[in-house]
């Protein structure tokens, strides 16, 4: 029997794309890398994916379980043991298609390959007494709210403090459940090369299951796919992007003939949406720091025939002295943040990001802020907006900014949405959007600040 028969070979490689992103690898990056490469079947791909997303999304939850059987302390064993231990505790608790024997001996089989004999009788040990006892691990209740935020919905204990700080123990749960979750894959159609209608009449007739998006009037959801790739990937009809990251551009309301720049553009979704949105007919300058970067932008502007994009090396912790004052009609700030909206998507990030990390990019967020500043002419627009929820990474970057630059008032979002966005936009009159309260939209928030 092949090892791949064994089930052996996805294994190895989600085991080897964990290890990688375990050294500091952004996973869906990896991933798509080493699929790439792979000669596996659609079947084991999709397998692959699945170990890889999901025991990186619920790491707290599988420790939690696996400390219940474990003959040792965790955090007493080796890295790759743990990893291990990880990637097979996921099929025994979330996969039911996976049979609990085939997970078991497939990861004991594994431990050998790696070079594990050594621990293969602790791994094969901890395994089966998981398989076990899997119906008996005492889980924290709801009412524990904490601990049901770290060890059921796998946030670490600083998250779950910032959740508890900002939300009511009832939203804190349910927000906590949404990001265990899987996200929704979504699309945005390119209305320069074809309309929504179009695309999903094109996704039904190949056999996917798709609907629109409820918000952005350019959404598709694809709910369940029929192949490896959607119809129009090669012509450039959609570009894979979150619902309410596709709100972004709408926000910024350009017009032709407007000059924009996008100030943190990688990898340039929502420049190439505000280049579709005014019909190619107005210039956009799209800033990106890193230079690989900078080539993912006009990437996807060709893919997406996004003639009027301009994209450059620029790190905006500098003044851009190349840019003239009062030059641009709209500003967009996507600036970096702690991601933490989009945890179902980097599920490393629940992990490598700490408290101190917020703090150090909400000193970041100002810093581009002002120094996009002086770009906007009077009466023009600025942006700004971050997938995130953190109050220091939103409301309070907004205020602060708005008390530097008497120049800036805010200019309430809902007097000009569409009614159905309007719950969209909290008392403050920014755009906060969360997963467990918007059609499973990543949580997202943006402010809009008009030049007096």
């Amino acid at each position: 029997m092949t090892d791949n028969q064994q089930g052996i070979e996805p294994r190895r490689l989600a085991f080897a794309i964990l290890t990688r992103v375990d050294e500091g690898g952004f996973a869906d990056l990896v991933l798509d890398g080493e699929l790439r490469r792979s000669s596996l079947d659609l079947r084991d791909r999709s397998l692959v994916t699945e170990l890889v997303y999901g025991t990186l999304r619920l790491r707290g939850r599988l420790d939690f379980a696996l400390e219940q059987v474990s003959r040792q302390p965790l955090k007493r064993l080796e890295p790759g043991v743990l990893r291990l231990l990880r990637l097979v505790a996921y099929q025994l608790l979330e996969l039911d298609r996976v049979p609990a024997h085939a997970a078991v001996n497939a990861s004991v089989g594994l431990s050998r390959q790696l070079g594990m004999e050594r621990v293969a009788g602790l791994v094969n040990g901890t395994l089966r007494g998981l398989e076990r006892k899997r119906q008996d691990i005492p889980w924290p209740s709801p009412e524990q709210i904490k601990p049901y935020l770290q060890h059921v919905c796998s946030l670490p204990g600083w998250l779950a403090k910032e959740l508890l700080r900002q939300f009511p123990n009832v939203e804190s749960r349910a927000f906590g459940e949404a990001l265990a979750g899987q996200a929704p894959q979504t699309v945005r159609v390119n209305r320069l090369k074809t309309d929504r209608d179009s695309l999903l009449s094109e996704l039904a007739a190949t056999g996917h299951l798709a609907r629109p998006t409820h918000y952005a009037p350019d959404g598709v959801i694809v709910e369940k796919r029929a192949g490896p790739s959607l119809p129009g990937d090669e012509e450039g009809w959609y570009q894979v992007q979150d619902e309410a990251s596709m709100l972004i551009a709408h926000l910024l309301d350009a017009q032709p003939e407007m000059r924009i720049l996008d100030a943190c553009a990688a990898p340039g979704g929502k420049t190439t949406h505000l280049a579709a949105l005014t019909a190619n007919r107005s210039p956009i300058l799209a800033l990106e720091k890193h230079a690989q970067r900078v080539e993912l932008i006009r990437r996807s502007a060709e893919r997406l025939g996004c003639t009027a994009v301009e994209a450059r090396t620029w790190d905006l912790t500098e003044p851009p002295e190349f840019l003239e004052p009062q030059s641009f009609d709209r500003i967009l700030v996507d600036a970096p943040c702690s991601g933490l909206g989009v945890l179902r998507r980097n599920p490393e990030s629940r992990w490598n990001r700490t408290a101190a990390d917020v703090r150090a990019l909400s000193s970041l967020q100002s810093t581009i802020l002002d120094q996009v500043a002086p770009l906007v002419r009077v009466g023009g627009l600025l942006l700004y907006s971050v997938c995130t929820f953190t109050t220091s990474e939103t409301s309070t970057v907004v205020t602060e900014f708005l008390e530097r630059h008497k120049e800036y008032e805010l200019d309430c979002l809902s007097r000009s949405l569409p009614e159905h966005w309007r719950e969209l936009v909290g008392p403050d009159g920014l755009l906060h959007t969360f997963p467990h309260r918007h059609d499973g939209m990543d949580a997202f928030f943006a402010a809009r600040l008009r030049r007096r």
